[in-house]
């Protein structure tokens, strides 16, 4: 073997780096991703912040990348590509603490991302806040509609059902405004 010289031994490795992601073999000629649509992801990136909701970045992220369209390329191949192209700050640094070859679909990737920036306890905290709505004083009927409604969004896996839904949201109405909507559905909405 060879002797190395302290130059050699002194630089920095250049091989070796593997990402998270595993990309399945393209299967394409010309396929290439533009750089306006790198830049289109990147404008919407999500940075991992507290007030952050990825389950909101997630469906920006496809909403853009459903439109696209390669022959003989799945659309969850794009995804996996540009995704990381959508992080910045805190949630870049958790893609590049991932171990390697540790992600291998997109379903894969949304289930650790959102379990890392939106931890179960998170979850817990707003199904009990939708769960005890109250309108506010002076609040509007459709002021409390939307805001119960931004409760809703904020938490998109809440698991409630549409009757649990009205019912909360009934039940936390005013009285005067339970009367307005008993009288709008033409009886007691409460046992109906």
């Amino acid at each position: 073997m060879a002797e190395r010289t302290m130059e050699e031994l002194l630089r920095a490795p250049t091989e070796g780096y593997v990402e998270a992601i595993v990309l399945p073999k393209i299967n394409a000629d010309h396929f290439e991703i533009k750089t306006n649509l790198l830049q289109l992801v990147q404008a919407n990136s999500f940075h991992g912040y507290e007030r952050e909701n990825p389950h909101a970045h997630i469906n920006s992220f496809k909403r853009i990348t459903s439109t696209l369209r390669f022959r003989d390329v799945l659309n969850d191949v794009i995804k996996l590509m540009m995704f990381p192209y959508s992080l910045e700050g805190n949630a870049r640094l958790w893609y590049e603490k991932k171990p390697p070859n540790s992600i291998l679909t997109s379903e894969d990737l949304v289930t650790k991302l959102v379990n890392q920036f939106f931890p179960p306890s998170k979850t817990t905290h707003l199904k009990n806040e939708i769960s005890r709505f109250t309108q506010k004083f002076e609040e509007t009927f459709s002021e409390a509609w939307e805001r119960f409604k931004e409760m809703l969004r904020a938490c998109p896996h809440h698991g409630f059902t549409e009757l649990t839904q009205v019912d909360t949201f009934y039940n936390g109405l005013n009285e005067n405004d339970q009367d307005s909507l008993n009288a709008a559905a033409g009886g007691n909405l409460e046992h109906n």
